[in-house]
């Protein structure tokens, strides 16, 4: 798959909340970077997937705008807000490096504040 059909199938399967379908973009190696953890493996990828899932980014509770697409060989970088119940993503941002059609490394930062 290439770098844009794995961030397409990520990006709906988030929007969806569908766990599942989500951790069909990682593998055993992958590793998830965030501003307070470094998640690796898919145990832990899956564990935080299901809490944003069952929380911030319940399905039908928010609303996802995307402000910024770059998709560059291996690299896919995306720009985004997000209005939700308990709390808006002011800005947000994640880069994902694709390899053999998986995420190998996704990096996320963002600005949340509650409401």
């Amino acid at each position: 798959m290439s770098t844009e059909a794995v961030l397409n199938h990520h990006l709906q399967a988030f929007s969806a909340g569908d766990v599942d379908e989500t951790m069909k973009d990682y593998t055993k190696d992958s590793v998830l970077i965030m501003p307070d953890a470094t998640l690796k493996g898919l145990d832990s990828i899956r564990a935080a997937f299901s809490g944003l899932f069952s929380g911030l980014f319940k399905p039908g509770t928010y609303d996802f705008t995307m402000d910024r697409t770059e998709v560059v060989g291996d690299v896919a970088y995306i720009v985004w807000h997000s209005v939700n119940q308990g709390a808006d993503v002011k800005m947000a941002t994640d880069t994902f490096v694709i390899r053999d059609g998986k995420i190998a490394i996704q990096t996320f930062a963002g600005k949340i504040e509650e409401k």
